[in-house]
């Protein structure tokens, strides 16, 4: 556990480090031996901010402090810190501190501050996760697919299910499946997806794909939706996976398994899959 807590901090510095340059989501989840799907997953998980959002706020916290203790150009702060133009600097630097760059090199300007992060992982009692670890053959998917950013994902896709659910017709798809592709580290595809069945046409506007075969670690997640999943997902990055031996995570892809709905919401029975291989 202590290698992956101390690779993970060391992603970290290196986004502290790299604060005034262009950053790169794999050399910096190349730090902590993943792939840039599942660490800003994991980034999210243990944090509760997304990698951009800490990267924004750091990159805030230095601008406001190097306008109020220096004679420094807003224009040239601005570059410094990523901006093309000291517009789309001024409307970032507002929505972050409530005031304007040039209010914040006034004496007494309230600034708010985001400190860098020390990744610190406890382990406490009471805590219990429910999971397996089995193989499974590789099976194939049919689906509706939207491509999301890593950064508001958690925010749009929820709408995804929404308005596809409660579309004026009956949907063709059931929802047995939520699956996430990456892509390249900054974009992934998700899946509204059920098993496919090749003696049945694929429904307009649906599209296939396999799941290739591997070794699934499956966390039972039972209560209320979508809280049972989040807390679940959430002990997965900030208990289990600190503490996983003899196994790594593979693959690029993320299941969540969908029981039919319960009569009560605390019965609901869904799973989160996530794939592993041996080392």
């Amino acid at each position: 556990m202590q290698n992956w807590m101390e690779g993970f901090q060391d992603s970290i510095d290196l986004m502290e480090e790299k604060l005034t340059e262009e950053l790169d989501i794999r050399a910096i989840a190349g730090k902590a031996a993943l792939s840039p799907f599942y660490y800003q997953r994991i980034f999210s998980a243990l944090c509760n901010m997304t990698v951009g959002e800490y990267i924004r706020a750091r990159r805030m916290t230095l601008a406001a402090q190097e306008l109020a203790r220096t004679d420094v150009k807003v224009i040239d702060v601005a570059l410094k810190y990523g901006y093309d133009s000291p517009d789309s600097f001024a409307k970032a630097f507002q929505r972050f501190h409530g005031i304007t760059p040039s209010q914040a090199k006034e004496p007494g300007a309230s600034l708010r501050s985001m400190a860098p992060l020390h990744i610190k992982i406890t382990l406490e009692g009471g805590s219990m996760l429910d999971y397996r670890i089995v193989e499974r053959a590789p099976f194939t998917i049919v689906g509706v697919m939207r491509r999301f950013n890593s950064d508001t994902s958690y925010q749009e896709i929820p709408k995804f299910w929404n308005e596809y659910m409660t579309q004026g017709e009956k949907p063709s798809i059931m929802g047995t499946f939520g699956v996430c592709r990456d892509l390249d580290g900054k974009e992934f595809d998700y899946w509204i997806a059920d098993l496919y069945k090749p003696w049945e046409e694929i429904p307009d506007g649906c599209e296939t794909v396999q799941i290739p075969g591997s070794l699934w670690a499956q966390f039972l997640c039972r209560g209320p939706l979508p809280d049972s999943l989040q807390s679940v997902n959430t002990k997965i990055w900030s208990e289990w996976l600190p503490s996983l031996k003899g196994y790594e995570l593979a693959g690029n892809y993320n299941l969540e398994i969908y029981g039919p709905p319960a009569e009560k919401p605390e019965d609901n029975v869904n799973y989160i899959w996530v794939p592993l291989k041996k080392i």
